[in-house]
């Protein structure tokens, strides 16, 4: 059984700064991508950032310059520094990671946390 837990949504001015963390725990083998998505009120799911296990990373054109994304192989976590926060970041995040706790990779996703830009 795996899981990814987030932490680090919440509500918070226009400018400000807030920190997405994303802890894989359970039966690993091994880790492939890991990535953060968000959805918006009416809108449809969309990528915001991701990382390969090689370290490549791909932005969403909206969030290049403000959002860094990261990963710490050791914990199995990965990360999503928010700056230069604004009202159309507003959102549901979640994390998803595909994940093989043997031989076959499956993609998961966590439960999603709340982001709020509002003054």
């Amino acid at each position: 059984q795996v899981q990814l837990v987030e932490s680090g949504g919440g509500l918070v001015q226009p400018g400000g700064s807030l920190r997405l963390s994303c802890a894989a725990s359970g039966s690993i083998f091994s880790i492939g991508t890991m990535g953060w998505y968000r959805q918006a009120p009416g809108k449809e799911r969309e990528l915001v950032a991701r990382v390969t296990s090689g370290g490549d990373i791909t932005y969403a054109d909206s969030v290049k310059g403000r959002f860094t994304i990261s990963r710490d192989n050791a914990k199995n976590t990965v990360y999503l520094q928010m700056t230069s926060l604004k009202p159309e970041d507003t959102a549901v995040y979640s994390c998803n990671a595909d994940i093989a706790s043997r031989w076959t990779y499956h993609d998961y996703w966590g439960q999603g946390t709340q982001v709020t830009v509002s003054s």
